[in-house]
C-alpha cells in the first residue's frame, strides 16, 4: 500500500491517503520546532528514531489493552495508521513539575507530584494552545463529557503503562503529550505518536540536570547532543521486548 494524495503536513509529520479510506500514512519528519513554533530546526534522524520508537510503544499499549490508531511501520520513516477524526485537544499528563507548569505555579522543578496531574490544551496554534478548564472545554464542545471522562481514565491508564515500562529503561517519565481520535464507529482512539518529542524523560543514571534530558528539551534549551539523547532513548526502548 503506497501514499496517495498528501492530507496533512504539521510540524513534525505528513499524512497520505492510501487505496484504502480507512487506512493513512504517516511520514515522520526530521523537522523540528518549540515554543509554538517559534523556534524551528532539524534532528538528524528523527523522523526514523521517533517512527520506531512510537511503533514500539503503540504495540507495548496495543498488547495492555490501549486501543490506538496503530496498524504497523512498512518504512523506516512511515507508519499505516486507522484513519480518525482527531478530537482537537491536547491531553497531557504530569508526574514531576516541568515547564510550563513551573512557569505558570511557580511549583520547583523536579518536584514530583502527589498523584499524576491530567490537563487539557486546545489544539489550536492561533490561540497559542491554551489551557482549558472543563467547562471551558465543554463550552467550545471540543468533546462530550462522556468523552472527556474517557480521555481522563485512559491517559491516567496509559500513564501507568508507560511509566512502569520506562523505569525499566533506566528513564524517568516527567510528563507527555497525547492526542487522540474518533474512527468511522466513533471508538476514541490513541493516536499521533509517543517519542522523545511528546514526552519529558530524565535519565537516572545521570547526576547533572542538564545531563539527564533525554528529549526534545535538549534542542528546546540548546542543551546539545539532541541526536546522541533520541537515539539513546530509542535503544533502551527496543531493549524491552512486547509481550503479546
Amino acid at each position: 500500500m503506497s501514499a496517495d494524495q498528501k492530507l496533512y503536513e504539521g510540524k513534525a509529520k505528513i499524512l497520505y491517503s492510501t487505496d484504502d479510506p480507512e487506512v493513512l500514512l504517516t511520514r515522520f519528519k526530521d523537522d523540528a520546532t518549540a515554543f509554538n513554533a517559534q523556534k524551528r530546526g532539524s534532528i538528524r534522524g528523527k523522523g526514523e528514531i521517533n517512527c520506531a520508537i512510537s511503533t514500539h510503544l503503540f504495540r507495548l499499549l496495543e498488547a495492555r489493552g490501549i486501543q490506538t490508531h496503530f496498524i504497523d511501520r512498512p518504512a523506516p520513516t512511515e507508519m499505516r495508521v486507522r484513519a480518525v477524526k482527531i478530537v482537537p485537544l491536547e491531553v497531557v499528563v504530569r508526574n514531576i513539575a516541568a515547564g510550563s507548569l513551573c512557569h505558570q505555579t511557580g511549583l520547583p522543578l523536579g518536584m514530583v507530584l502527589p498523584k499524576p496531574l491530567v490537563e487539557f490544551y486546545y489544539k489550536n496554534d492561533s490561540l497559542g494552545d491554551p489551557l482549558l478548564t472543563r467547562d471551558r472545554l465543554l463550552l467550545l464542545e471540543l468533546a462530550t463529557p462522556d468523552q472527556v471522562d474517557q480521555l481522563n481514565a485512559k491517559a491516567l491508564q496509559i500513564n501507568e503503562i508507560l511509566s512502569d515500562f520506562f523505569q525499566q529503561c533506566g528513564i524517568t517519565l516527567v510528563d507527555f503529550k497525547l492526542e487522540f481520535g474518533l474512527d468511522s464507529a466513533q471508538t476514541l482512539l490513541l493516536a499521533d505518536e509517543i517519542s522523545p518529542d511528546t514526552c519529558r524523560l530524565w535519565d537516572q543514571s545521570a547526576s547533572d540536570p542538564r545531563q539527564r534530558v533525554l528529549d526534545k528539551d535538549r534542542f528546546r534549551h540548546d542543551l546539545g547532543n539532541v541526536e546522541t539523547a533520541y537515539q539513546q532513548v530509542l535503544e533502551r526502548v527496543l531493549a524491552q521486548t512486547v509481550e503479546v
